[in-house]
């Protein structure tokens, strides 16, 4: 076993079984995608740590416990169509295409988007869409979506972003108010969205997401 496969296995071993994560797909899955292919090479050595990975500019790969645990929350099969908002080097979606039918990975930055691309191709990754523009506006022509995840924090979800869940569809998002953090699962019927609070984590708010400030006289 490689070092980095051992790692791997005691990430799975020690931040996602502890975390009450027990879905096979998803530790199927972290078990087999290699993190430190998703990272950039000066971090390939932290990359199993029990903390978000900072790639700078606000934006981070969600630690491996946030993410395991929005996963299994989701619920996600193998007939359904997921969007991946923010997954930079494409970490998330290689993890999510082992789940899903199919991934629409969203990235606003070219260059990760060029190295997401990559890594996907290298492991295997056939069945994820990697779409580049601004994270908020997700990617409306390849929807509607089953699922949607945001690998980043929000303070609010873009209304255009709910619109392309399916009616029955979800979303899982890591809320930021005050310094503090929540993980909600947001549930869509008939047009409406209703928040279930699922656990406290913490990340960067990602732009595009933050609230909304009502003008005053």
């Amino acid at each position: 076993m490689s070092d980095f496969a051992a790692r791997r296995t005691t990430m799975v071993d020690t931040q996602v079984r502890p975390s009450d994560v027990t879905k096979f797909p998803i530790i199927n899955a972290m078990l087999t995608v290699p993190r430190e292919d998703f990272v950039p090479a000066a971090q390939r050595e932290a990359a199993y740590l029990g903390e978000n990975l900072d790639l700078g500019q606000g934006r981070v790969v969600l630690d491996p416990r946030t993410l395991a645990k929005m996963l299994d929350h989701l619920d996600i099969t193998n007939d359904e169509l997921v969007l991946d908002v923010g997954c930079a080097m494409g970490y998330s979606s290689a993890v999510i295409a082992h789940m899903a039918e199919a991934v629409v990975a969203v990235e606003e930055d070219e260059a990760m988007a060029t190295e997401a691309q990559e890594a996907l191709a290298e492991v295997g990754s056939d069945n994820v869409i990697v779409h580049v523009g601004p994270l908020a506006e997700g990617a409306p022509q390849h929807g509607p979506y089953d699922a949607v995840i945001v690998q980043g924090a929000v303070e609010e979800v873009p209304a255009g972003l709910v619109e392309q869940i399916k009616d029955g569809g979800r979303i899982a998002c890591l809320f930021m108010e005050e310094g503090l953090g929540e993980v909600r699962v947001g549930y869509k019927q008939n047009d409406q969205i209703s928040w279930r609070s699922e656990f406290n984590a913490g990340a960067p708010v990602l732009r595009g997401f933050e609230r909304q400030v009502a003008f005053q006289l």
